[in-house]
């Protein structure tokens, strides 16, 4: 063996990729294959997708990696799966689909049909979580099936997350790790196991025990690639099939954020900040930290819902001249953008804006918000004010989680598409008042799965040791004092009260809706 290798399959929202990752973090040789319809809607707030979707998507990148590469096959260690979140799949009997998978961008709601036992009622408006868990259980796909599709429901015998579906397909067993189910489903994150049948919460999405799956540790041998799957996909027969985490867990360790001084930016559809912590705590009251891929760990995790993809939205809805004008140039819209934006003062001139374009449990009542308009102002001063947000949101969750978790961050690590960006990462340099790194490739989600795979195939000894093999800092974004300044003083004065001072109207708007009068 010449150069030991593991092929990593990253199935994301837009795009599925197989990847070839040597020891030393490289990506040897990639394919990937973009989703002409990334999901189907149906319905407005609908998103759904085939369910052998992603699989055939992973066997069609999977197919021209490996006939390409012919001569490094022999060199595969293992493969490894990493997936988006929160996305179901639902099986008979048979492992064989009842439905249509339910897509993590799904925005549909049931009907909140009084679950709870009245202690529990009690309890929960007692803590002030009385609206939080009701928008858990509207928002819940696995009751929305039970309440609309009765029948469907009485089929299923199993609900699954993705990545757990694919390792089927892959091998014939269905299992998958803690650190990988992530969705609306009775998990304890803590334990990191199913909750029990009594536990407080398991009442907000109440699937029966026998409709879930097994759970095993990270780094196991999950199975190995059948030969109907190799036939599929051009991987070997009998390659095994390494447990790992979910993409933003992978991503995380991908990006070296396996201690306590460090956090990593994810600028993707939708943006995360993530820490790495061996003592358990939660991010924000009654919201888990989730697993990390290292079974002794969690990464505790803030998320702003919509994202890098505020500024897919700003480009379909306002950016059809700066497509065209891109074009002519040859370049991207997006760089585009932000050659134009980069030309806007750090402040935006007073404009600011507050990404709430999907609410969650903690502000159930948020809308998104911009404020400080002006005269002056371009649309290059609302996409840059999209960043400045998104950067200013991401550097509250990380104060906060910081408070809770007795912590002391001193570098950030950014990954995920925006992060090819070199004015989102100045901006968030200047935002957080810290260095800013980028690696070597914009891959963190494989590097970190590989890792797992290197490690369970004994090539490493432990994630320090993969880490410094495999990780490499590419690009370190200083702050500019004088931006710092502006969003320092534009963070404490201004944004983190917007919220608490347009909560009663946002109150109102939501009432006015339910009313049918908005």
């Amino acid at each position: 063996m010449s150069k030991p290798l593991i092929l990593t399959y990253d199935v994301g929202t837009q795009s599925t990729r197989a990847i070839l990752v040597d020891k030393q973090g490289n990506i040897v040789d990639k394919v990937q294959v973009k989703y002409k319809e990334p999901y189907i809607r149906r319905h407005d707030g609908w998103a759904e997708q085939k369910t052998d979707f992603y699989f055939a998507h992973m066997c069609a990148a999977s197919k021209v990696l490996m006939d390409r590469n012919a001569d490094k096959v022999q060199d595969i260690l293992a493969c490894v799966v990493t997936v988006i979140r929160d996305t179901l799949v639902f099986l008979d009997e048979n492992n064989q689909p009842t439905r249509d998978i339910i897509h993590w961008l799904d925005a549909r709601k049931c009907d909140f049909d009084n679950p709870y036992p009245a202690w529990k009622s009690f309890l929960f408006k007692l803590i002030g979580m009385d609206k939080g868990t009701k928008i858990a259980y509207r928002t819940s796909k696995v009751n929305w099936v039970r309440q609309n599709q009765p029948e469907i429901w009485d089929k299923t015998k199993k609900i699954v997350c993705l990545p757990a579906y694919l390792n089927f397909r892959m091998t014939g067993r269905l299992a998958d790790t803690p650190a990988n189910t992530i969705a609306h489903i009775p998990m304890d994150y803590k334990k990191k196991r199913w909750m029990g049948e009594n536990d407080l919460t398991r009442c907000m999405y109440d699937v029966p025990q026998e409709k879930l799956y097994d759970l095993i540790p990270s780094g196991e041998v999950l199975g190995y690639v059948s030969k109907e799957a190799a036939e599929l996909s051009g991987a070997p027969v009998g390659l095994p099939l390494i447990s790992t985490g979910a993409d933003k867990a992978c991503e995380t360790l991908g990006l070296s954020v396996a201690d306590t001084s460090k956090v990593s930016i994810s600028f993707g559809t939708s943006s995360t900040v993530e820490m790495f912590t061996e003592k358990y705590f939660e991010p924000q009251p009654f919201l888990p930290s989730y697993p990390s891929v290292i079974n002794s760990a969690w990464n505790p995790e803030i998320q702003v819902f919509r994202g890098f993809w505020m500024l897919s939205w700003f480009i379909k809805e306002f950016g059809e001249k700066d497509a065209e004008e891109a074009a002519k140039l040859g370049i991207s819209t997006e760089e585009l953008l932000n050659n134009k934006a980069a030309q806007v003062p750090a402040g935006c001139q007073g404009l600011m804006l507050q990404p709430y374009w999907t609410p969650d449990v903690l502000k159930p009542d948020s809308y998104g918000a911009i404020i400080g308009f002006a005269d002056y102002h371009t649309k290059y001063h609302v996409y840059r004010a999209i960043i400045e947000g998104i950067c200013l949101e991401l550097y509250m969750s990380m104060k906060a989680m910081e408070k809770r978790g007795k912590m002391n961050i001193k570098e950030v690590f950014v990954g995920g598409g925006g992060s090819k960006s070199d004015l989102a990462c100045q901006i968030l340099a200047d935002v957080f008042n810290l260095p800013v790194k980028r690696i070597h490739t914009h891959e963190a989600c494989s590097i970190g799965a590989a890792m797992v795979a290197f490690i369970a195939k004994g090539e490493f000894d432990n994630y320090q040791e993969a880490i410094k093999s495999m990780v490499h800092e590419k690009d370190v974004f200083m702050p500019i004092k004088e931006n710092n300044k502006v969003y320092s003083g534009m963070y404490n004065m201004v944004y983190k009260k917007i919220y608490r001072h347009v909560k009663p109207l946002y109150a109102t708007m939501n009432n006015l809706k339910e009313r049918n009068m908005l």
